[in-house]
Formats: C-alpha cells, sequence, structure tokens
C-alpha cells in the first residue's frame, strides 16, 4: 500500500513536469518568434540588394512596362532568397558555435582566445606596412592579414592548448621538486602524510594494454597523465606495422588515447619533453621521472625491475590486476568448467572470470563439464596467481 504522502508527491512531480514542459514551449516559441523577425529583416536587406541591382544594370531606366516587370521579379527574388538563407547565415552558424564553445574544455578555450589575440597583434602590426602598398592591395591586404592571422592564432592555439601548457608547467613542476621543503606542522593522530601524486609518466604498454582506460573510468587515477612525445611515435609506429597483429595492437592504443582525452574525469597530456642523448624509450622515460620526480605506470617487466632499480616508483596495471583479483582459501569450493587437459596425467584446467587458472586433479574425465571443486592450495607467482583444487565428484 502506497504511504500517504505519495499522491502529493506524485502531484508536485506532475506539476514540476509540466511547468518545464510550458518552459520550453515558450523558450520555443521565443526562439520561433526571433527567427521570424530575422527572417523578415534578411528579406528586407535582400530585396534592398535586388534594387541596387537592378539599378546597377539600368533595368528600370528604360520606362518599358518589361523593364519594371523585370525589376519586381528580381526583388521579389531577392527578398525569397533573403526569407530561406538567413538562419543560415545568422542562427544556424551560431548555435554550431555555442555548441562548439560548451563542449571545450576551459584550457582550450583560453588558448584559443589567447591565440586570438595574439593573431590580432601580429596583424595590427603588418597593417602600416601592408597599407602602404598600392591599390588595391592596400585595402584588401589588411582586412585579410587580421582576419588569417586571428584564425591561425585560435587554430594553433586550439589544437595545440596541452603542449603549450605543458612547456610552461613541466619547468614549474622540476622546480617546485627542487625547492627546500617547509616545515609542516605535526599532523594529528590518525592522518596520512603520504606525497599526493601530481603527474604520472605512462608507456606505451600500458596504453596498448588498454585497461588503464577502465581503470580511468573508476576515478582512481588523481594525477595528471604525461605522454611523452616519443611514447606517442612509438605507439603509432605500431599502427603502422606491416604485421597485422602489431597494427591491430597500435591502433587500439591510438584509440584508447582518444577514450581518455574526452573523458573528462581525466587529465591527460602530450608533452614534448624529450630526452635527446638516450635513444631507447624505455630508457627515455627512466630519466624523463627521474628529472620530473614522478612515478611511471607500464606493464612492461623488464621497465619495472630497471625503474626500481633506479629508486622511480612505478605503477605496475598487472600488480594492480593480482590484487583485486577474488581470493580463495584452502578448503573453499567454487564451480568451474573443466575446459582443457592439464600437464599431469588426469589434471584438468579451467579458468575464473578474471583469468585465475585454476588446476584440478581428477578433473580430467569432467572435460566440458561444470563441476564443484575444492581449493587445496594457492600460489601467487611473477605472472599471477594459480590455485590448485580437487574435484568433489
Amino acid at each position: 500500500m502506497l504511504p500517504y504522502y505519495q499522491p502529493i508527491f506524485l502531484f508536485r512531480n506532475a506539476n514540476k513536469m509540466f511547468v518545464l514542459h510550458r518552459y520550453q514551449i515558450l523558450e520555443s516559441n521565443n526562439i520561433m518568434s526571433f527567427e521570424f523577425i530575422l527572417r523578415l529583416i534578411g528579406m528586407v536587406i535582400f530585396a534592398y540588394f535586388g534594387i541596387e541591382l537592378a539599378r546597377y544594370f539600368e533595368i528600370p531606366a528604360s520606362g518599358s512596362p518589361d523593364a519594371y516587370r523585370l525589376t519586381i521579379v528580381v526583388v521579389l527574388s531577392f527578398s525569397a532568397i533573403g526569407l530561406l538563407l538567413t538562419p543560415w547565415i545568422t542562427i544556424k552558424p551560431f548555435n554550431h558555435v555555442r555548441n562548439k564553445i560548451r563542449q571545450m574544455p576551459v584550457s582550450q578555450l583560453t588558448s584559443a582566445v589567447i591565440g586570438m589575440i595574439i593573431g590580432l597583434a601580429i596583424s595590427a602590426l603588418l597593417t602600416p606596412a601592408l597599407s602602404a602598398l598600392p591599390q588595391p592591395f592596400s585595402q584588401i591586404l589588411p582586412l585579410t592579414g587580421t582576419v588569417l592571422f586571428a584564425y591561425l592564432g585560435v587554430w594553433v592555439m586550439a589544437i595545440r592548448h596541452q603542449d603549450i601548457y605543458a612547456l610552461f608547467e613541466l619547468p614549474l613542476l622540476a622546480f617546485s621538486k627542487r625547492l627546500p621543503k617547509l616545515a609542516t606542522p605535526t599532523p594529528q593522530k590518525g592522518l596520512s602524510t603520504a606525497p599526493i601524486v601530481q603527474a604520472i609518466l605512462v608507456d606505451s604498454s600500458v596504453i596498448i594494454d588498454g585497461r588503464i582506460a577502465d581503470i580511468a573510468k573508476t576515478g582512481f587515477i588523481m594525477g595528471t597523465l604525461l605522454v611523452p612525445r616519443f611514447i606517442l611515435n612509438e605507439i603509432q609506429h605500431v599502427s603502422d606495422s606491416s604485421d597485422q597483429s602489431r597494427r591491430k595492437r597500435g591502433r587500439h592504443g591510438l584509440e584508447v588515447l582518444s577514450r581518455l582525452q574526452e573523458d573528462a574525469d581525466v587529465d591527460l597530456r602530450i608533452i614534448d619533453k624529450d630526452v635527446p642523448d638516450t635513444r631507447e624509450a624505455d630508457s627515455k622515460l627512466v630519466t624523463l621521472a627521474s628529472q620530473l620526480d614522478c612515478p611511471i605506470m607500464t606493464t612492461d617487466y623488464n621497465l619495472n625491475k630497471v625503474a626500481k632499480l633506479q629508486g622511480i616508483s612505478v605503477l605496475n596495471i598487472n600488480e594492480l590486476a593480482n590484487s583485486v583479483k577474488s581470493v580463495y582459501l584452502p578448503g573453499e569450493g567454487m564451480n568451474l568448467r573443466i575446459i582443457q587437459d592439464g600437464t599431469e596425467p588426469g589434471q584438468g584446467v579451467g579458468f575464473l572470470k578474471d583469468g585465475t587458472m585454476v588446476v584440478v586433479q581428477g578433473g580430467a574425465r569432467h572435460m566440458n563439464r561444470t563441476v564443484d571443486v575444492n581449493v587445496t592450495k594457492v600460489l601467487q607467482t611473477s605472472a599471477g596467481r594459480m590455485i590448485f583444487a580437487n574435484a568433489e565428484i
């Protein structure tokens, strides 16, 4: 039975929906009326152009009835064109630009405005020289230069805004790491004093692996993901490989980067900082992490070991995946489907949903069947977790 206050709640919701619907109708009517007014204004302006065009060709000057009819046809034709085209040259472009601005990140929008200011400043410096040219260049080139430099400034800053911000942030980040640490007050009991990770260098293996996109959606990555240009070039080189499997993995990595860039909760930046004295990408990544004093995110076993030997923190996705796998203790039971033979006679092998291998003694006779098994031993290896079990039947 519904509570006594629910009809009132439903009535309020219905009233709210009615008000919102009515507001949308009023807003739509206002837009339609504004568009109608713009159409009328455009019709008048185009009709004026039609009259001036008829005067330019001296159509009414002949005084004949056919000339007047032709003038009326020209004016009415331009009026109809103005009535039809006015929304497409006024409201439609305005709505398109407004939607683009709404979807654009604040950093990119700020960079575009700065680029436009820089472009206008450059065109202002060139305007006196262009105005001194002979006619008609002195009239055409100043306006053309203003539009061209403003567009180039907006385009360059909007496309490369991440790299431009990184040029300023990375030196400041490295400089802040070298500053002497100020004395901080003693934290209260129970409060953590662990440092906050501000930047994370991302290896190509993590990007090609693809799990970083799913991890980023959960909100566990709090820092800024930095992808050096040489790592991006390495992924692009893999995507252009003649080997079909390598090419597929490289293109998957590029798709993962696109997903991370589109995710508003992830701060991903492509940086141009390089280590010219080193050729290998792993060595460059280790040196760059040492310079910026930030960890490396990777799934490469060799890079993991080399970085740890040099005192660099490593965030290994494989170790994270092994840590969050389901925990089974000896004596516990589970349902498992046996899909292949084991290395020993009579053994069967199955896999959990997270990919953990389960070796079942006596499971070979239950091939392609789901059986109940009891866990006997759990073995943790560098490749992952392995579970040994016995079949109940």
